[in-house]
């Protein structure tokens, strides 16, 4: 079997010829010599004014050119079509009894891609006719297979933009079901979730988190407390204060959580086990699991750990009222350079009113703690 491409088959007498000559004799043997070749689709004017109009209505494939003519000569019509038709520009062949270089050199100039003087050898002009004929149907030709390529690469693209869609969307939906069974487990609600993933999003939208890292941290903040579920229930829903062994077992959640997030080829489950483990580090380092420090400790993190006490400080919960958000800002601003960053607290009291637009779009219905 050959490796080789099919040979391109074009009909070459079935091209369409334009001939514009201001002599009604010079168009007769025109016409004559290419009827006799073979040639079928001839359109011919001896008024150089129409060329323009006819080449627009018929698409020529070759036009046969005058020079010497009345009203436009041949310049001022290679000028005219050159203006108008820009890529689209046939191939033009000049044929004319003016044999001085500087004109052959000026027609080329002017977008002739060949030139033959009268009288002219009728074998050679058939040749020159069926060359430029042959180049512009393959130039065609190929043109045609590139934008069919093209078309296929956009429609496989398309289907792969669809089907990674498919496959994050599907994601997506188990990464929020996690994050609301953790909620559930902890007596929290769906919205608490919603809304400081929301809160999370909006900060960093106001640092310059572009829209794609945005959207990250908006889905993968939702699982900051996954690992609760690996925590034992007379822990987790413990009444009163938890004493130091019971708080040292329910610090490790911020690494089971990391543990169960870890996927090295997901960029929102990096992102998710990332916060997992680190939105109880402070910015002073008194923090857990590790103690980090500062900007050791990852943005994800840091923003989601403002998200995440401003919401629960506002929120009520059957073991605490809810603060007044006055009082909650007040604490984000004394707790800055200490549990919270910095530069992160002016962003969250920068985008404040937003948060709490989004506050009142998320909020509790009112018989949820009842």
């Amino acid at each position: 079997m050959s490796n080789h491409s099919p040979a391109i088959k074009l009909d070459i007498k079935s091209a369409s010829l334009l001939l514009v000559d201001d002599e009604a004799a010079n168009l007769r043997l025109l016409s004559t010599v290419l009827v006799q070749a073979g040639y079928t689709n001839i359109v011919s004017t001896e008024d150089p004014r129409e060329a323009l109009p006819l080449q627009l209505e018929h698409n020529c494939d070759l036009v046969l050119l005058d020079l010497n003519m009345p009203h436009m000569d041949g310049y001022e019509v290679m000028e005219q079509f050159s203006a108008v038709l820009g890529d689209q520009l046939p191939p033009i062949l000049i044929i004319t009894a003016q044999e001085f270089q500087g004109l052959r050199q000026r027609a080329f100039d002017a977008g002739a891609r060949d030139y033959v003087t009268k009288p002219f050898d009728v074998a050679e002009l058939l040749s020159r006719v069926c060359n430029l004929i042959e180049m512009k149907l393959a130039y065609d030709y190929i043109s045609q297979q590139n934008e069919k390529l093209e078309q296929r690469v956009w429609d496989r693209t398309a289907e792969l933009i669809n089907t990674q869609k498919e496959l994050h969307d599907s994601r997506l939906q188990v990464v929020r079901r996690l994050g609301r069974a953790s909620e559930y487990r902890d007596n929290e609600t769906g919205l608490h979730i919603i809304r400081m993933s929301e809160f999370a999003a909006c900060i960093g939208k106001s640092i310059g988190m572009d829209r794609y890292v945005c959207d990250l941290l908006l889905n993968a903040s939702p699982m900051h407390d996954i690992g609760k579920i690996g925590i034992p229930d007379g822990i987790l829903l413990k009444n009163g204060k938890l004493d130091a062994d019971e708080w040292e077992i329910m610090k490790t959640h911020a690494q089971i959580g990391a543990d169960i997030l870890a996927d090295p080829d997901s960029d929102l489950l990096i992102m998710a086990a990332e916060i997992a483990l680190s939105h109880h580090e402070k910015w002073d380092g008194s923090g857990y699991p590790n103690g980090l420090k500062g900007e050791e400790i990852p943005i994800s993190g840091r923003i989601t750990a403002i998200a995440d006490v401003f919401d629960a400080l506002t929120s009520e919960r059957p073991y605490k009222k809810t603060w007044p958000v006055d009082d909650a800002v007040d604490l984000i601003k004394k707790e800055s350079g200490h549990h919270f960053d910095p530069m992160l607290v002016e962003h969250f009291l920068k985008v404040l009113p937003e948060i709490i637009e989004l506050k009142n779009l998320y909020q509790e219905p009112e018989d949820s703690h009842e």
